[in-house]
């Protein structure tokens, strides 16, 4: 039996004819570049997430630069985040002209710690970006406070974190703007590329839209200097096909990750779901000190798993020049060498998770001996 950490033809199967209609019905109509499909997709995202407004864009990296940008965030300016998320949130800084500051994580959620925040504001920090790493969000009330008291925007990176919570409240409940990616196999993904910023601000809701389509108020007038920022309309109309299964399948991930939970064994940690928080398991991602035998033994009964993320930011080559060493955040550090991405997806069945689950405890019984 081959299991895959990620399943994405299961889901197709099992929705494909509303897929079919939803591509069929872009190519008979013509509307390949935004219009009625994007605007669609738009209004209904934004109804999901509790938001007022809701952008579309070519992918969840720009969805950050073009936050950053709206909210006036650039040359001189500095931005605090983490060092155990994809590059994609550092890239968005850079590319906007500002730079990027880490604070480490907790050890128990592996999200950003805000106790470490202040410690690293200066006169030039002018956000934070907290990254709701593998479908949980970080504690978003403690890092409004902290960013209320220093004027700072808020930025969040749900890349992951589709239909999250914190204390009942929604991913961008306490942010000037949050992010997403509808990357293929995200919690809610497209079938190429694509991503969303939403906000409650009218005026950072225009800015955006203005700088995703060329400045543009109408097709010849430009107010501004934009991009071509633009998810494709085949896109959205994938992602409004898939956006009534969305809570189906969160509900899913959920019971894939308490079965995991509740039976694999003492020696590994499992997913720590803090208080007051609904976690959507973009991922489920075990520690132990024995990853690389145990990925070994996996892979060879068959079963897939990774490694989200191997090197921390702090310590890539791409950000070589900036000089950071290894120690410099050992809490990150120290997971980045434990982390294990086990397969989980609405589509994966109890049979399979309890072969998973038996392979990992022969694993370690075979090893305790």
């Amino acid at each position: 039996m081959k299991i895959p950490l990620v399943d994405l033809n299961a889901q197709h199967q099992s929705i494909k004819k509303d897929i079919d209609a939803a591509i069929q019905n872009i190519i008979e109509t013509s509307q390949f570049i935004m219009g009625e499909p994007v605007k669609k997709f738009e209004e209904n995202w934004a109804r999901f997430c509790g938001a007022k407004h809701a952008i579309c864009c070519a992918n969840g990296t720009v969805a950050i630069e073009l936050a950053l940008k709206a909210l006036g965030i650039g040359k001189g300016d500095e931005v605090i985040t983490v060092p155990n998320t994809f590059i994609a949130t550092t890239e968005a800084v850079t590319h906007t002209g500002a730079t990027f500051k880490f604070v480490d994580i907790d050890e128990k959620t592996m999200l950003m710690d805000p106790e470490k925040i202040e410690a690293a504001i200066t006169p030039k920090t002018k956000a934070i970006i907290p990254v709701h790493l593998y479908g949980q969000m970080c504690d978003m009330k403690r890092i409004k406070e902290i960013a209320d008291k220093h004027n700072l925007k808020i930025i969040e990176d749900a890349a992951q974190a589709h239909g999250a919570e914190f204390e009942d409240k929604s991913v961008g409940h306490y942010a000037d703007v949050a992010t997403f990616s509808f990357f293929p196999a995200k919690i809610l993904g497209c079938m190429g590329d694509g991503g969303a910023v939403i906000t409650n601000h009218d005026a950072v809701a225009d800015k955006i839209r203005l700088l995703v389509n060329h400045g543009r108020k109408d097709k010849y007038e430009h107010l501004i200097e934009g991009h071509n920022y633009r998810i494709d309309a085949i896109q959205a109309a994938i992602l409004q096909a898939k956006l009534p299964y969305l809570n189906t399948w969160i509900d899913k991930r959920r019971k894939c990750a308490e079965q995991y939970s509740k039976a694999l064994p003492a020696s590994v940690k499992t997913p720590h779901e803090a208080s007051g928080r609904k976690h959507t398991y973009y991922m489920y991602v075990i520690r132990t000190d024995n990853r690389e035998k145990l990925m070994q033994h996996l892979k060879g009964n068959g079963i897939e798993c990774g490694i989200h993320y191997p090197i921390p930011l702090h310590l890539q080559p791409a950000y070589k020049s900036l000089e950071y060493k290894q120690g410099d955040f050992p809490v990150t550090e120290k997971a980045a060498k434990e982390i294990l991405s086990i397969p989980l997806y609405p589509e994966l069945d109890t049979e399979k998770i309890d072969t998973i689950i038996k392979n990992i405890s022969e694993f370690f019984g075979s090893n305790t001996q």
